[in-house]
């Protein structure tokens, strides 16, 4: 697996480093976020970590045009940063960021929660199934969503939460249900991140719109579709 990493502090890059060749992993590191960039067309990486705080291109501003290019749309970023606002922690998710952890950080905290992000692709491979809901199809094997015949493009976590949701149809779900379950791990960032994939999965699937309901001060419902 091979993971891009983009952090301008040499000592901070070269522990991520350490750590991710511990798990067994590769890593190219970029000291700017216009480096960044240029690694993302020359190479196939497997994840992402980006600290905010970049040189030149901001991590905020590498996370969106990975988003934007087809080749790395649905790459799996997380982002790294000093702040700790909640505020700015919401701007790298409401971009498409997957995940975000704040400075200082484990190490082992960081690569556990890209084995949580990678699990998906890992499941993708074994698993064949198809999930419907509506006018909406979900092919697990193929790592593919249609709306009404429109293909969305959702990423590593958006298609996560889908599927959770999909298969949990008609049931009240807590947000910290669904952060232990699809996040995969004890998530220290706050409920607000389910509440941002969640209105993400409403904006890109029009078929969610009314059927993701919100239960008040506990979580949501993916209502069962109603008989024509």
């Amino acid at each position: 697996m091979l993971i891009l990493v983009a952090e301008d502090d040499r000592d901070i890059a070269d522990l991520i480093v350490h750590y991710l060749q511990k798990a067994g992993w590769r890593a190219q590191v970029a000291a700017s976020g216009s480096d960044a960039l240029l690694l993302a067309r020359e190479h196939s990486f497997d994840a992402a970590i980006l600290d905010v705080m970049l040189p030149g291109v901001s991590g905020l501003d590498v996370c969106r045009a990975l988003r934007g290019t087809p080749a790395t749309a649905e790459l799996p970023i997380i982002m790294v940063t000093a702040r700790t606002e909640e505020s700015d922690r919401i701007a790298g998710l409401e971009i498409g960021a997957d995940d975000y952890v704040a400075k200082p950080f484990s190490p082992n905290e960081l690569v556990a929660r890209i084995r949580a992000l990678m699990r998906r692709s890992r499941r993708g491979e074994v698993e064949e199934k198809t999930l419907r809901f509506g006018g909406l199809i979900m092919d697990i094997g193929r790592h593919t969503v249609t709306d009404s015949g429109r293909e969305v493009k959702l990423t590593a976590k958006e298609f996560m939460l889908l599927q959770y949701l999909l298969e949990h149809k008609g049931r009240v779900l807590s947000r910290d249900l669904l952060l232990s379950d699809v996040w995969g791990y004890r998530y220290t960032g706050g409920t607000r991140t389910v509440d941002v994939h969640v209105r993400r999965l409403r904006e890109k699937i029009p078929t969610l719109g009314d059927a993701v309901v919100t239960v008040k001060q506990f979580g949501y419902k993916l209502e069962e579709p109603t008989s024509p």
